[in-house]
């Protein structure tokens, strides 16, 4: 069986964005919170950016199950957010689609509000479990990733 949930988090516990990209299939669509829908090399420049940037990130992973077609897993990172200096811990939950042995679905599930608290204090608080934030802060994420090269 394809361990390719495996392969990709144990990269990403080494910050091998290489590694990463290489279990994703160039049609993949990401999503999660924080950027919204994230498609091919869109997606795989995305974890190049967090993982080159993410100076203190730390990642565990676990709770892996996976078959041909789908799987799931659990992870946690922890970072300091570069806009603010404070020390997040995410949890997410991740669902997968796979096709020709390579990841073509990636949704991330995280408590965006429970984050915007960690990262940005009393105003993440305050409009971090509102939809005006959820937008602009994506808005935000896509603008960093395209100007990240």
């Amino acid at each position: 069986m394809n361990k390719v949930i495996e392969k990709f988090y144990t990269a990403f516990t080494q910050k091998d964005w290489q590694t990463m990209q290489s279990c994703y299939h160039d049609e993949v669509i990401f999503e999660d919170p924080a950027f919204g829908k994230l498609h091919g090399d869109e997606a795989k420049k995305m974890w190049r950016m967090l993982c080159e940037q993410g100076k203190d990130l730390k990642i565990e992973f676990s709770a892996i199950e996976e078959n041909e077609s789908d799987g799931k897993a659990h992870w946690e990172a922890w970072y300091t957010f570069s806009l603010t200096g404070k020390k997040v811990h995410n949890v997410i939950d991740a669902a997968f689609e796979f096709k020709d042995g390579l990841i073509i679905g990636h949704k991330d599930s995280f408590n965006l509000h429970k984050w915007a608290k960690q990262a940005l204090g009393f105003k993440g608080w305050l409009l971090g479990g509102t939809n005006f934030f959820k937008k602009k802060f994506q808005e935000q994420a896509r603008k960093s990733l395209k100007k990240y090269s």
